[in-house]
């Protein structure tokens, strides 16, 4: 990349959508800059056109630019006595002049590297992440991330960004849907913090009676269900508005349509489609990366691969609180102890009859079963001895790890040889 092709006027406002190994897709935003302008072809007078179809996305833009400002994100980073960063050469980022909204469908995109001083400092770049892009090379279509503004959510798996909700994707049939899978999901969900959209595919292969009665079953859950129907189209328009103006992650297991689903709410995205096991009932993985899509009314959409039972990596204490029906009865009345986890301590308002207690039994020993490794992981085996020297002087020396440097004893090798043979028998 030739140096002589970047602009050293301004910098640009943009969102990640796609991460590969060192490099990042960037959408920018349109009408933010004049590099942004010039790019797509508006040379008419800045002057005449300077004040003149000013759209709400522009004056958002703007405050967002100097939001960033006040916050000192680009006015360069703070020195290390305020346990900040070191200055930044580049100099700050400026609101850019009243720009009318430019009528192009898609944003310019960029391939960009990040910053090295954004390495040292161990800022990783996530999908989703709004950043600032400096030094365009139009040409090339590269550019260089240099700041990260703050995350308003962030989440691990998968690793994204700024996300506002979860579209929870799961067909009715083929494959059949599954209450205990269905609850799992629903429960990593919940633990995310974010609100949960639950969507039913395929929804043209079950009758209506069945329908209304599996709604009515997930409603007692605490969930409104959309039945939809890739297919067929149906209730299509009615998910893209929920959609709409927001960061969505679609998650859900392998072979329910989720990029089906994807395909038809964004025609141009054209991705892999999968076909169910037939001797399995399962759905093949097509979905390797998370990326973000654009929607036509203006929304941004996360494919994540699919998988079929999420971890259940939260606290015992914490996991009740991930069930919607178990918080109205918290609601309503608390147990007579603070630290009550719901199996058999007196006094519980929690423990009854509700459909998914049996679920979450379950949810709770796999969540203690994971605490107590975590505790274990927390408390390692010391990596050091005491030994006795002579005069009854003692001194410590560092202990190997345990059975790593050991070899099998003969004894051990023979017993193994017996098995072997055993089970060629």
């Amino acid at each position: 990349m030739k140096g002589e092709a970047f602009s050293t006027t301004g910098q640009l406002l943009g969102t990640v959508l796609a991460v590969q190994a060192n490099f990042y897709r960037v959408q920018l935003d349109l009408g933010d800059s004049l590099e942004t302008r010039r790019l797509l072809g508006d040379k008419e007078d800045k002057e005449d056109k300077g004040t003149k179809g000013q759209g709400d996305k522009g004056s958002h833009l703007r405050a967002e630019v100097t939001n960033v400002e006040q916050s000192g994100v680009t006015r360069g980073l703070l020195d290390s006595e305020n346990n900040s960063f070191p200055a930044s050469p580049h100099p700050p980022l400026s609101p850019s002049p009243p720009l009318p909204i430019l009528p192009s469908p898609h944003p310019p995109l960029l391939l960009c590297t990040r910053r090295t001083r954004l390495k040292k400092i161990g800022q990783q770049v996530m999908v989703g992440d709004r950043v600032v892009v400096e030094e365009p090379d139009w040409a090339g279509g590269r550019g260089a991330i240099a700041f990260v503004l703050p995350r308003d959510s962030e989440l691990d798996r998968p690793a994204i960004a700024n996300v506002n909700q979860i579209l929870l994707v799961f067909a009715v049939a083929d494959p059949p849907l599954e209450p205990y899978q269905l609850s799992r999901f629903l429960v990593k969900a919940e633990s995310t913090g974010l609100d949960v959209l639950l969507c039913l595919n395929k929804g043209d292969l079950v009758s209506t009676q069945e329908q209304s009665e599996i709604s009515d079953r997930l409603l007692g859950w605490g969930y409104q269900t959309l039945f939809i129907s890739v297919n067929n189209n149906i209730n299509i328009d009615k998910l893209s508005y929920q959609l709409q103006d927001k960061i969505t992650v679609l998650a859900g297991p392998s072979g329910v349509g989720k990029s089906s689903l994807i395909n038809a709410l964004i025609p141009d995205a054209h991705l892999r489609v999968g076909e169910v096991s037939g001797k399995l009932s399962r759905g093949r993985h097509t979905t390797r990366h998370v990326e973000l899509f654009e929607l036509p009314l203006g929304a941004l959409l996360a494919d994540t691969p699919g998988f079929n039972q999420p971890d259940i990596d939260c606290s015992p204490e914490e996991l009740i609180c991930y069930f919607p029906e178990a918080r109205q009865r918290l609601a309503v009345d608390s147990c007579r102890f603070s630290d009550c986890l719901h199996r058999d301590e007196p006094g519980c308002v929690v423990r009854g009859e509700w459909e998914r207690y049996e679920h979450y039994l379950e949810f709770l020993e796999q969540a203690i079963a994971r605490q107590t490794q975590l505790n274990q992981q927390a408390d390692p085996e010391s990596t050091q001895k005491l030994k006795t020297k002579g005069k009854g002087q003692t001194q410590y020396e560092p202990k190997l790890e345990s059975k790593k440097y050991r070899q099998k004893s003969r004894r051990t090798q023979l017993q193994e040889l017996q098995e072997l043979y055993k089970d060629d028998e």
